[in-house]
């Protein structure tokens, strides 16, 4: 009995760690990426969104390669913060519009067109797909997540 638990223990521990990595590979989310400069989000600091509140422009200086893409930072703080927990930071369905994503279009997000909400980082196409989500916020991030796995894997696969 004593061999038995212990490999009915070992195969849990097997079982969980693998449905970790899989948890891990399907929630990477394609992040909106200037073609020509391989910036993230335009080069906007996904920092400032929190610690100012504005959309800032990141600078060459303090530029980080996270999830394949280079993402650019006012400071070497706002850095160091997206380095320390960058879930924290990144725009939620990688950048793209929320609304649209619910809609199934993955349209780019504008960085200058943004919202916190839920202490998570929004980034809209137009200032009225932005007050669309305000108006209920709660139904269209339902929307988007029902959605999201689907547009993901037609944004991944171009």
């Amino acid at each position: 009995m004593g061999a038995a638990a212990a490999w009915l223990g070992l195969a849990i521990l097997v079982v969980a760690w693998a449905g970790g990595m899989v948890a891990r590979a399907t929630t990477t989310e394609s992040v909106v990426t200037n073609p020509r400069t391989g910036l993230a989000i335009a080069g906007f600091d996904p920092v400032a969104y929190f610690i100012d509140q504005a959309a800032s422009p990141g600078r060459e200086e303090f530029e980080l390669r996270h999830r394949g893409v280079t993402w650019r930072f006012r400071n070497s703080g706002n850095r160091a913060a997206f380095m320390d927990s960058p879930g924290d930071y990144e725009p939620r369905f990688g950048g793209y519009d929320p609304v649209a994503i619910g809609r199934g279009a993955p349209t780019p997000g504008n960085p200058e067109v943004w919202l916190v909400w839920e202490r998570r980082l929004y980034l809209f196409f137009d200032r009225q797909s932005r007050e669309e989500f305000t108006a209920d916020a709660r139904r269209i991030v339902m929307q988007a997540d029902a959605r999201w796995p689907d547009v993901r894997d037609r944004v991944l696969s171009r």
